[in-house]
């Protein structure tokens, strides 16, 4: 295993120099869960919720979290993300719902934090709109699923 790259020789907190890298597309993605009760998720399904469109809301914080990852994780580099989305997969045997990022662009580092960082805020942002009518949901299994480019590649969690 390689050293931390975001720590100097003297143990300091780093911000990594990618001043010489080659810009490549960049492509990442990243999956959170958030657990709820069946009645929930069936009011979150049906569009019942006093509150709106979960969905809409949930992704579009997810997006607007993404573009924001460099405020909020220190040392993370700002970019100039040109892609990003997320999704939800609905799974009722589990009550549960599976949200699913992916950030693009073309640059000198990679957009992994920028896809986990849209993933764990759509999940908050389901669990704002829902907590007074279910606050025991659980936030679960957030990671990255896929990174291609730069130096290392493509790169695959397992199943």
């Amino acid at each position: 295993m390689s050293s931390f790259s975001h720590v100097n020789q003297s143990g300091e907190a780093n911000m990594v120099d990618v001043s010489d890298k080659q810009q490549s597309k960049r492509v990442a993605s990243a999956e959170s869960f958030i657990e709820m009760s069946a009645e929930t998720l069936a009011l979150i399904v049906s569009g019942g919720h006093h509150k709106g469109d979960v969905f809409a809301t949930a992704r579009i914080a997810g997006i607007q979290a993404a573009k924001q990852t460099s405020m909020l994780i220190p040392l993370c580099h700002p970019l100039m993300l040109s892609k990003v989305q997320v999704d939800f997969e609905v799974d009722a045997d589990n009550q549960r719902i599976r949200i699913i990022s992916t950030c693009k662009l073309t640059g000198q580092t990679g957009v992994e934090m920028e896809a986990l960082t849209a993933a764990s805020v759509a999940a908050l942002t389901l669990f704002d709109m829902c907590k007074a009518v279910d606050p025991a949901m659980v936030i679960t299994g957030t990671r990255v699923l896929t990174k291609e480019g730069g130096k290392t590649g493509h790169w695959q969690a397992n199943s």
